[in-house]
């Protein structure tokens, strides 16, 4: 029988939260962790992590390293035998990023005509739209529509599919979403039908980094987006150049906003130029154009 599925929730000022949501992604055993990092009590100055354990070696190892840190108030909280997630986002508003609306199934009817409407069901995946790093990308790309189009698009790390179906939806010819996680592809896979977009025009694998033969042999990319965690962003820097073409953008994001300079110094190294840094919450989304 598997372990009751748990949310672990740490609460306190802005800079232990920062501190501590940063120490995690940097945790040999918590790099796969499922978390966020937002402002609960703006009044108060209160920050919380919301942790999201699904092994008992994650919960073992969580608990260990929240007992380090005494100014973070931590409580548990036992999630019920159902699809939580799903229910936790059936009451979630729909998000507009610049053109961009994001929604669920319960919010069909609210959908402008004049946005690029995309809906989507997370199931297990992450990427709602909600979260910082995601509407920040979604902002990211929206700006860059502005002056271009894009032909070609990698989503390195496409949960639920979102940013790789915006693309989709906004003219590329090709755009390929991967994920290390079988029940992201499936759910990204579902998004794409619920959305319209087909196949050759949007596929997703599974795959580890870079390495799927449709990657290689779908780029090089005119756009990059990568919304996963800081140190995969830095061990992926020389890839992820590999697999732009001269003058293409980056977007990254799923850093927070004391990670930027370490991963902006890693693409710099790569030959990349920063064009724009966006904030939201506690998080930093980078655009980046690479040098010839």
């Amino acid at each position: 029988m598997s372990d009751p599925a748990q949310q672990i929730i740490a609460r306190g000022p802005r800079a232990e939260a920062e501190a501590a949501a940063a120490d995690l992604e940097r945790d040999p055993i918590l790099e796969s962790l499922t978390f966020s990092i937002i402002e609960e009590d703006e009044a108060r100055a209160v920050w919380r992590i919301d942790a999201f354990p699904t092994t008992r070696e994650e919960t073992d190892a969580l608990t260990a390293f929240l007992a380090t840190r005494p100014s973070l108030a931590v409580t548990v909280e036992r999630l019920a035998d159902a699809d939580w997630l799903a229910l936790a986002l059936s009451g979630l508003p729909p998000v507009r990023a610049g053109r961009f609306f994001v929604f669920g199934a319960h919010d069909r009817g609210r959908a402008p005509r004049q946005t690029i409407n995309l809906r989507i069901e997370a199931g297990a995946a992450f990427g709602t739209g909600h979260h910082g790093t995601t509407v920040g990308c979604l902002l990211a790309l929206d700006r860059l529509l502005k002056a271009r189009r894009f032909r070609n698009v990698l989503d390195v790390g496409t949960g639920t599919g979102v940013l790789a179906l915006a693309a989709a939806r906004t003219g590329a010819h090709r755009t390929v979403g991967t994920d290390i996680d079988a029940i992201s592809v499936r759910i990204a896979r579902e998004n794409a039908k619920i959305n319209r977009v087909r196949r050759p025009a949007c596929a997703f694998v599974r795959a580890d980094g870079l390495s799927a033969r449709v990657v290689r042999d779908t780029g090089p990319y005119d756009l990059v987006l990568a919304n996963i965690l800081a140190a995969p962003l830095v061990r992926l820097a020389p890839d992820i150049r590999s697999a732009t073409r001269p003058g293409g953008a980056v977007v990254l994001s799923g850093l927070l906003r004391g990670q930027a300079r370490r991963v902006l110094a890693a693409y710099r190294a790569q030959g990349f130029a920063l064009t724009r840094r966006l904030h939201r919450d506690a998080w930093a989304t980078l655009t980046l154009r690479r040098r010839g």
